[in-house]
C-alpha cells in the first residue's frame, strides 16, 4: 500500500512539473495570476457588505487571468505544449479550440482598472471613493498580481425621495406610482437602482394608456449638499417629453389576420367579419372567428394596456395552430388619442406525421428503445382543436442479476383531442396568458413480460388544464377509467405462484378496473435563475368508485364485492406530496432536496391498491443505492421459499411511501458537473398481511427507513443531461435490528463488497 502511494506522489509531481508554464516565457515577461481588491476603511461598510462589495470589484477587472483548475492552468498547458506553425491539423486545433494562450502582467492597466472601479463605487453611493492599484512580484518570480487599495469613504443615502405634484395626467400618474417605488427613504444611493426605478414606473404608466411614454422621458436629479451624507432624490419628467407621450390612448379596433404570409400586402378590410369586440380577415375560412375569444384580451374604448397586450401575444401561441404572431399599432389621433391594433398570425402546418426513435432507461432498470409514429392535426374543427394519434412499439431489457432475461415488449395506441379552451356548460374565464386546455385522452397498450404473462391496458381520461401564471399549474381530471386485464399467463408464472404463494405476483395479473376524478396542483418558482433560493410542489388526489361504492354497499371484507359492467371494481383514495427546494451556494453549486410522501387508502371493493396504483421505491431516480423495486415494504426480507421457488423476484409494491433525497451539485469544469447525495426512504403496506411478515406501516416507520449515499457525475450536453450515479446501502432495513446500520461494513477495497453492494445508475436528466 505505501509503495502504491510512493508511486501516486511520483506521478502528481510528474504531471505538476508538466503543468508548469512559466518556462515557456521570454526573458523580462511576467504571467498574470489574477488580482486581490483590499477595502481599507472598512469602518464605513459592514463586513457582509465589504465582502460583496469586493466580490462585485474584482468582476469588473480585465483581463482575467489564464483558467485553471486547483492552480493547474490546462489551458495555458495545452496551449504552450501544441505551438505549431500549422494552419490546420490536431496540433492547430488543440492549440486554438482548447489551448489559450498566455495572460501577462504587462496586459494589465492598472490605473484604467482603477478608473472603472472608482466609477463603480460612485455609482453606488460611495461619492468620494478613491482606488490605487499596482502590481505586485516577488524579485525572480516569473508570476504577478495585481493588488487594488480601495477607500470608499461614507456611504450616501436618501433623506427624502419626491415625485411630481403638477395636476396633469401624466405627473399624476407618475405621482401615483410612488408606493411602489424602489427607491426608499434611508437606503444607499445606487445607480442601478435607480435606472429599474424608471423602468418600472414606464411599466406602470404603460397600463394606464401612456402608449408612447418610455424610460428616457424621466429625469432623477439629485441634492448631495445635504449634511450627514444624505441626499435629497427628485423623480420628474422631462420637459422635452413630446406631447404624445404624455396623452393616453385608447383602443379604436382590433384586427386579427389568422392566415397571414409576407406576400400579404394589403389590409382587406372591406373582407373583416365582426365577431363581438375584434374583426378577423380571413378570406380563405382557415378558422372560426369564435377561436381568438380568449386571446383578444383588448377592448374598443379601453385605455391602452400593455401587460394585457402581451398576455394576448401569449395567448395567440397558446391556442396551437400558429407558429409566430407579430402585432401593429396604428396612431389613428386626428380626432381623439387612439389606436387601431393589427395582430399577423402565421400558422403551421395543418397536418404533420412525425417518426421518432427513444433511447431510455425506466426506474425498474430496464435499458430499451421505443419507436413514435405521430399523426397531427393542428386544427381539426378550425377552433385550434389539436388531434393526435400515436403508435408505438418498444423494447425494454433488464440486465444484471435480478431478473435478467424476462424483458418487457409493448406496443399501442394513443389517441387524443385537446381544446384549447373549457369545454363545460359554464363559462370560466382566466386573466393569465396562458390559454386553459381541454382534454380528452384514450389509449390501449399490449404488455408481453416475455416468458411470464401479456397484459391487455385500456385507459381514457377527460379533464382540464390550465395556468393562472408562470409558477402555478391546475389539472383537473373529471374522469380517469383503467381497466388492466390478463391475456394470458404462462405455466412458469402460474408455477412460481403456487410454489411460493407470493400474493404480490398474483396481484401484478389480476384485473384492474379504475374509474374516478383526479386533482393535481403544481407551483415553481425553479425557472427563476436570479433566486437563490427556489421552491417546487406538486400535489395530487385520486379517487376510484368513491360515489358508486357508497351507494352500491360494496364491502369485501363482508362479502359484499360489487360488479359495475360484470367486473369488480378498485375502489380508493390516493394522495402524492413531492416538495423540492434548491439553495444556490455560489455561481456554479447548488443544494438540492426532495421530499416525497404518497398514501393509498383502499377501502369497500377493495382490500389492497391496484398494482398500477401503487408505490415502488429504488433505482436511477429514487434510492440509488438499491435496485429499483427491490425494497420493502417494510423491514419484510423474502425467504428462501419465495427466492427459491423461482427464477425471477417480484417488484415489490406498497401503499405508502416515504422518501427524502439531499444532493450537492457542484460544477466542475466545462460541461461537467459533480454530485454528492444520499437518499432515505421506504414503502409500506396499509394492512397487515400474514404472507408478507414486517410489511405494514406502523409507529416504528422511522427505523424501518432505508438509505443509500454517493456520488456521481452529470454531462451538461445543452439538450439534454447525461447521468451517471454509483451509489451504496447504508441501511438495510431487511436485516434484523441491530445489523441494519451497514456503515462499518463498507470496503471498497473488496471485490465482494463491491460485487454485492455497488449500484450504477445511468440515466438522462436529474433525478430531481
Amino acid at each position: 500500500m505505501a509503495k502504491l502511494r510512493y508511486i501516486l506522489f511520483i506521478l502528481f509531481a510528474v504531471f505538476v512539473s508538466a503543468c508548469s508554464n512559466t518556462k515557456y516565457l521570454a526573458p523580462g515577461q511576467k504571467l498574470y495570476t489574477g488580482a486581490r481588491v483590499n477595502i481599507t476603511d472598512k469602518q464605513n461598510t459592514k463586513k457582509s457588505e465589504a465582502k460583496a462589495l469586493t466580490t462585485d470589484l474584482e468582476e469588473l477587472l480585465r483581463p482575467k487571468p489564464n483558467t485553471n483548475i486547483l492552480g493547474l492552468r490546462y489551458k495555458l498547458w495545452i496551449y504552450n505544449k501544441t505551438r505549431t506553425n500549422k494552419v490546420r491539423g490536431l496540433k492547430h486545433f488543440l492549440n486554438t479550440k482548447l489551448g489559450e494562450p498566455p495572460v501577462l502582467v504587462s496586459n494589465v492597466d492598472v490605473v484604467k482598472n482603477a478608473s472603472i472601479l472608482t466609477n463603480r463605487l460612485q455609482n453606488e453611493g460611495f461619492f468620494v471613493a478613491n482606488v490605487s492599484g499596482d502590481t505586485v512580484s516577488k524579485k525572480k518570480s516569473k508570476v504577478a498580481k495585481a493588488v487594488y487599495t480601495v477607500q470608499t469613504g461614507p456611504a450616501y443615502h436618501y433623506r427624502k425621495v419626491i415625485f411630481p405634484t403638477d395636476n396633469n395626467d401624466l405627473d399624476t400618474a407618475v405621482a401615483g406610482t410612488a408606493k411602489e417605488s424602489f427607491l426608499k427613504v434611508g437606503d444607499r444611493y445606487d445607480l442601478d437602482v435607480i435606472k429599474n426605478e424608471r423602468i418600472r414606473i414606464d411599466a406602470r404608466l404603460k397600463e394606464k394608456g401612456f402608449f408612447y411614454f418610455g424610460p428616457d422621458y424621466l429625469i432623477m436629479r439629485y441634492d448631495s449638499t445635504i449634511a450627514n451624507h444624505q441626499v435629497d432624490i427628485f423623480v420628474k419628467v422631462k420637459e422635452t417629453t413630446p406631447d404624445q407621450a404624455r396623452w393616453i390612448y385608447q383602443i379604436r379596433d382590433i384586427y386579427v389576420y389568422p392566415k397571414y404570409s409576407l406576400r400579404d400586402t394589403s389590409t382587406k378590410l372591406d373582407s373583416a367579419e365582426r365577431y363581438r369586440w375584434y374583426n378577423v380577415i380571413d378570406p380563405k375560412h382557415s378558422v372560426r372567428a369564435f377561436m381568438f375569444k380568449n386571446a383578444v384580451l383588448l377592448h374598443p374604448g379601453e385605455v391602452y394596456n400593455r401587460t394585457e397586450h402581451n398576455k394576448s401575444l401569449n395567448r395567440f401561441i397558446e391556442l396551437g395552430p400558429f407558429r409566430y404572431v407579430k402585432n401593429r399599432f396604428e396612431d389613428v389621433t386626428p380626432d381623439s388619442a387612439k389606436l387601431d391594433v393589427f395582430y399577423y398570425l402565421t400558422q403551421y402546418k395543418r397536418k404533420s406525421l412525425q417518426a421518432e426513435i427513444l433511447g431510455r432507461q425506466t426506474s425498474a432498470n430496464f435499458n430499451g428503445t421505443q419507436f413514435n409514429l405521430t399523426f397531427r392535426n393542428k386544427n381539426t374543427f378550425k377552433g385550434g382543436e389539436l388531434f393526435a394519434v400515436t403508435g408505438f412499439v418498444s423494447s425494454d431489457i433488464q440486465f444484471g442479476a435480478r431478473n435478467n432475461g424476462y424483458n418487457v415488449y409493448q406496443f399501442g395506441i394513443k389517441p387524443s383531442l385537446s381544446w384549447p379552451r373549457f369545454i363545460s356548460p359554464w363559462d370560466f374565464k382566466t386573466d393569465g396568458a396562458f390559454i386553459p386546455h381541454t382534454i380528452l385522452n384514450t389509449g390501449y397498450t399490449l404488455i408481453d413480460r416475455s416468458k411470464l404473462y401479456k397484459l391487455n391496458s385500456f385507459n381514457a381520461s377527460f379533464g382540464y388544464q390550465w395556468k393562472p401564471n408562470l409558477h402555478k399549474q391546475h389539472e383537473l381530471n373529471l374522469l380517469e377509467v383503467m381497466y388492466v386485464n390478463a391475456a394470458s399467463v404462462s405455466k412458469i408464472y402460474t408455477d412460481s405462484i403456487a410454489k411460493t404463494r407470493n400474493p404480490a405476483l398474483q396481484h401484478v395479473i389480476d384485473n384492474q378496473f379504475t374509474f374516478g376524478p383526479s386533482y393535481s396542483y403544481t407551483y415553481t418558482n425553479t425557472m427563476e435563475d436570479a433566486r437563490v433560493n427556489t421552491f417546487y410542489y406538486n400535489g395530487k388526489i385520486s379517487l376510484s368508485g368513491n360515489l358508486y361504492g357508497i351507494i352500491s354497499g360494496a364491502d369485501t371484507l363482508s362479502g359484499k364485492v360489487r360488479k359495475l359492467f360484470g367486473t369488480p371494481f378498485n375502489q380508493y383514495v390516493k394522495l402524492e406530496n413531492e416538495i423540492r427546494f434548491y439553495h444556490k451556494l455560489g455561481p456554479a453549486s447548488k443544494i438540492a432536496t426532495r421530499l416525497q410522501v404518497g398514501v393509498g387508502l383502499p377501502y369497500g371493493n377493495s382490500t389492497v391498491m391496484p398494482y398500477t396504483q401503487q408505490f415502488f421505491i429504488g433505482g436511477a431516480n429514487s434510492l440509488r443505492g438499491f435496485q429499483a423495486r427491490s425494497l420493502g415494504p417494510g423491514v419484510y426480507n423474502p425467504p428462501p421459499s419465495v427466492t427459491g421457488g423461482t427464477q425471477f423476484l417480484p417488484d415489490e409494491s406498497g401503499d405508502i411511501k416515504i422518501e427524502a433525497n439531499l444532493e450537492y451539485r457542484p460544477k466542475l469544469f466545462s460541461i461537467v458537473e459533480g454530485a454528492l447525495f444520499v437518499d432515505a426512504g421506504n414503502i409500506w403496506l396499509l394492512n397487515s398481511k400474514s404472507v408478507i411478515p414486517g410489511g405494514a406501516f406502523g409507529k416504528n416507520f422511522i427505523s424501518q427507513m432505508a438509505a443509500d449515499a454517493g456520488a456521481g457525475l452529470r454531462f451538461n450536453l445543452s439538450v439534454l443531461i447525461l447521468r451517471t450515479d454509483l451509489a451504496f446501502p447504508i441501511i438495510k432495513p431487511q436485516l434484523p435490528p441491530g445489523q441494519r446500520v451497514v456503515i462499518n461494513q463498507i470496503d471498497f477495497r473488496s471485490a465482494e463488497w463491491r460485487g454485492q453492494n455497488l449500484i450504477f445508475n445511468l440515466a438522462i436528466g436529474y433525478p430531481f
